[in-house]
């Protein structure tokens, strides 16, 4: 067994400034197989759905899906951290029939609030191969754009990429640090931050705000963005709401939604949920003889501050992004996509990216100019027929709003769009050339996927 390499920084594996041309490995790297765990609203107790547990399970499904061996897997490239606003509460011990289950580490809380190289390879002892790991923040957007990247440059040659999700009982964002009396250092002022509960609901309906007002729209234009993502997420078996409340929402449902942040409704804001997902990525050359048809990567690029082995957010002028802040950075970063990739927006024939909120689809479908969109233009694109039926589609995966919040989605109904086996969700076009990524303007990786290699 190879005693396997850790680098705890992914920063430089990130394409975030202008200029830097084709990617170099354009049509070299290839994703094949791909691995969900069910999805829970929170975790049930069971120790066998923990995310740790779930993280097997999907990394074990995305390997058969490919039709490797798990010998064959040489690289791990997956997220430490397992929820942005669900934290176990300090001093509540770990479930005795948890630590029970799996191989623990000196940490009690790894695999059940975190993850480690170590935890998973200790509680996966198939993957005795694996020689290279390499830990990516905060979201599968971040995983996956490593991932590809590190297979280009030759680290690894069978690469497993994770993202899991976990989520205890409790309101979201309301427990941890939340629920302290006052918060100091720079958690109080930033835009994520722990000053006041709910934070990313009240800055995205600031922009949602300015948004309506700038272009003369109207919330309710909205509604059919929210109401198509509901229904290609019924039809993505491993969602949430397929698994779980399986019926579709009507615009009036939409525009009745009780507010969270005006003028962003319930309905605007994706779900927490429990639930991991696992991809195979390997070179063009390898992946032909794997199980699933290749689906090539053209080229990824995104937006964020690399400074050394720090890899963040890109640096706002004040406390919250504005919404001019989040046009402008969604827009750079579909130009360096492009670039990146060798393609230019009319190439594009549909897109899967981020909607933690639904404004945010807003910024990437104008920042891409996807469908000729403009800025400014959006809500009224989206009165014309967005669906898996029509020439346009918008969020076939259906995104965070129709499966939950695990920004897994898009990534997976990307590839299996163009593998030609998303099932009742398949699209009508021909689609050769798709985009997928997230999450926010602010910090986010995207990628250009295609069904042929250049």
């Amino acid at each position: 067994m190879y005693a396997p390499t850790v680098s705890q920084s992914s920063a430089g594996l990130y394409r975030t400034t202008d200029g830097l041309g084709v990617w170099p490995y354009r049509g070299k790297v290839a994703v094949t197989g791909v691995g969900h765990s069910p999805t829970l609203r929170r975790w049930d107790g069971d120790p066998q759905t923990t995310i740790g547990a779930w993280s097997i399970l999907a990394i074990r499904k995305a390997i058969a899906d490919a039709g490797v061996s798990p010998e064959d897997v040489d690289g791990l490239v997956f997220d430490a951290e397992t929820s942005t606003g669900s934290v176990w509460q300090e001093g509540e011990p770990v479930p005795a029939d948890f630590l029970a289950a799996f191989q623990g580490t000196t940490d009690p809380l790894d695999g059940f609030a975190k993850l480690s190289p170590e935890w998973l390879l200790k509680n996966m002892p198939e993957l005795k191969n694996v020689k290279y790991v390499l830990l990516a923040p905060m979201c599968i957007s971040n995983v996956m754009a490593a991932a590809m990247e590190a297979v280009g440059r030759g680290l690894t040659n069978v690469c497993v990429a994770l993202k899991g999700w976990h989520n205890f009982p409790g309101r979201y964002y309301q427990n941890g640090p939340h629920m302290e009396p006052t918060i100091s250092g720079y958690g109080k002022h930033g835009d994520f931050g722990e000053g006041y509960a709910g934070a990313p609901s009240y800055v995205t309906a600031m922009q949602f705000q300015r948004y309506l007002h700038k272009y003369g729209k109207t919330h309710d234009m909205m509604a059919p963005f929210v109401v198509n993502s509901r229904a290609n997420g019924l039809l993505f078996p491993e969602g949430y709401w397929a698994q779980h409340r399986p019926t579709p929402i009507t615009a009036e449902e939409y525009n009745e939604s009780r507010w969270i942040a005006k003028p962003a409704n319930l309905l605007d804001n994706d779900m927490p949920v429990q639930a991991a997902a696992a991809y195979v990525f390997t070179t063009a050359e390898r992946a032909k003889d794997m199980q699933q048809p290749p689906v090539y990567v053209l080229g990824h690029a995104g937006g964020g501050t690399v400074q050394g082995d720090s890899y963040s957010s890109i640096k706002l002028r004040s406390t919250v992004e504005t919404l001019e802040e989040a046009q402008f950075n969604a827009a750079s970063t579909g130009r360096r996509l492009y670039e990146s990739a060798g393609v230019s927006a009319s190439d594009i024939q549909f897109e899967n990216c981020y909607d933690g909120f639904a404004l945010f689809h807003v910024f990437w479908v104008e920042g891409l100019g996807f469908a000729g969109v403009k800025e400014g233009e959006c809500l009224d694109f989206f009165q014309t027929d967005i669906s898996i039926h029509g020439p346009n589609p918008v969020s076939p995966s259906g995104g965070n709003i129709g499966g939950g919040r695990t920004r897994c989605w898009g990534w997976t109904d990307t590839i299996q769009q163009l593998q030609g086996r998303a099932g009742a969700r398949q699209m009508k076009i021909d689609a050769r050339i798709g985009v997928v990524g997230g999450p926010m303007p602010f910090w986010s990786n995207l990628a250009v996927f295609s069904k042929d290699p250049v």
